[in-house]
């Protein structure tokens, strides 16, 4: 590729108001009233208190920020996004970043809660409209974990460090998703960046399995979560709502005396990296084994918290023996050892690559940090996260957009359904009492374009169909 002018012939000038970036957010944006989202806002949100106007209009601020962050805003200043071309004539009530910013800050930790019940509400409306989780699966998964996100000023509230030694905000999120759908987030938390992974993760899970409930599934759940959930709060929030667990364990001292405990005829090779299958004897040649045995946990609490279940361990060859912690016997320097404790229904083969899919929600991190989440734009605690919960609405009102418009876009990550359907450039034409918005030709996702334009109940301009 080269530039087919010289700079003498090639000019630019900012001077067509008909122009706009983001076609994609007109079916978008409608998808968002369909489900309600302004609706349940301005029903739930209440900053009666907020001084200067701030908290007025809530569900117009509150469809500018998702709107914003839809197309690619990642801070508060970015918000103006909305506001270039002739976006102006096809949305109504967008506000000014600094607007924005001063209704961020005026949330208090309670219309925090307001905004996530909103939020929650919302996800399932937009599940049911647009069949975002499919219910004929016979398992879905519900997938929880945290991050510590980066900040750089000390003056952030609640920014300190934790686990990663970096001064930061730590956030939790809580995803569904089944074997034939991409994840969706249904409840989120921010915490202090000093906060253990697992904290508060038994009343956010309680929450998030009441959503997926609301969303009308009726099927199997199966909660998967790494070793810092395994607690015996989780595991009763899991019961009490009747769904299943499966949560990684830290190998520890009962842990390695039950594994001493394992016969080795009772180790099973299975498909891992390197593995080989071998044909004659119907098994893989792997450096990978996998097999059960039952497990008593949380003996040190109440009996009512006692639980019984499933121990699976996956035991891999070390590549490195001199990296043994101190004082493991012989058992632990050839293998390294990953331990599974749950209650599933599914036999060991099933239960334990399922388990390995949990890291399907890193995808979810990366994601967000795409796109709304690459900052925690402000310097108060409660608006970070007021700003945590509308960017996991405006990932899932892009999934749900992906999901519109094809079978590609419905896995696709957000960034590329960002590129491939919302930011397509157009000019707005006026004619015959109607606007037109003017495509590129030849864009390679036309089609996808078109199927998700023609969900939200707008229609297409044909040839046979335009004014003479």
């Amino acid at each position: 590729m080269k530039v087919s002018h010289r700079p003498a012939e090639l000019f630019a000038a900012f001077d067509d108001p008909d122009l706009i970036a983001h076609a994609g957010l007109v079916p978008t944006v409608r998808l968002a009233e369909r489900c309600g989202l302004p609706a349940l806002v301005a029903e739930k949100v209440h900053l009666t208190t907020a001084k200067n106007g701030a908290g007025t209009a809530a569900d117009a601020k509150a469809m500018s920020i998702v709107g914003g962050m839809v197309a690619g805003a990642d801070s508060i200043d970015d918000l103006d996004i909305l506001r270039h071309g002739g976006l102006p004539r096809l949305f109504g009530g967008v506000r000014a970043p600094s607007t924005l910013g001063s209704f961020l800050r005026a949330f208090t930790w309670g219309h925090v809660r307001q905004l996530e019940s909103a939020a929650r509400a919302f996800t399932c409306r937009l599940a049911a409209h647009t069949g975002l989780i499919p219910k004929r699966d016979e398992v879905v998964f519900v997938d929880i974990d945290s991050k510590v996100k980066q900040v750089y000023g000390p003056a952030k509230q609640g920014a300190s460090f934790g686990y990663t030694k970096q001064r930061g905000l730590h956030f939790q999120i809580v995803t569904v998703k089944t074997s034939t759908c991409a994840p969706v987030i249904v409840a989120t938390r921010l915490r202090k960046g000093s906060a253990g992974s697992g904290k508060g993760a038994a009343s956010l899970l309680r929450e998030a399995l009441a959503t997926v409930r609301a969303m009308g599934i009726t099927a199997q759940v199966v909660v998967r979560a790494d070793s810092a959930y395994f607690s015996h709060k989780v595991v009763d929030v899991c019961r009490k709502a009747g769904a299943a667990f499966s949560l990684a364990v830290a190998v520890k001292k009962t842990i390695r005396e039950a594994i001493a405990g394992i016969p080795e005829d009772a180790w099973t090779p299975i498909k891992y990296a390197s593995a080989v299958w071998d044909a004659e004897e119907e098994r893989w040649i792997s450096d990978a084994e996998i097999t059960e045995i039952p497990f008593t946990a949380f003996t040190s609490k109440k009996k009512a918290f006692h639980t019984t279940a499933r121990l699976i361990v996956r035991r891999v060859k070390r590549l490195n023996p001199t990296g043994v912690p101190a004082g493991q016997a012989e058992l632990f320097g050839v293998w390294r050892h990953h331990v599974i404790f749950t209650d599933s229904p599914f036999v060991l083969a099933q239960a334990e690559p399922m388990h390995r899919e949990h890291a399907v929600i890193e995808q979810v991190f990366a994601d967000l940090e795409d796109s709304a989440l690459a900052h925690l734009p402000s310097g108060k605690f409660t608006a970070n996260a007021a700003w945590l919960t509308l960017a996991a609405t405006a990932y899932n009102l892009t999934r749900a957009s992906g999901h519109l418009a094809s079978a590609f876009h419905a896995k696709a990550r957000t960034g590329t359904i960002r590129r491939h359907l919302i930011n397509i450039p157009a000019r707005i034409a006026t004619g015959a009492r109607r606007l037109t918005l003017h495509l590129p030709e030849r864009w390679r996702w036309c089609d996808d374009f078109t199927d998700l334009w023609t969900a939200t109940g707008q229609r297409m301009l044909t040839r046979t169909t335009q004014p003479t």
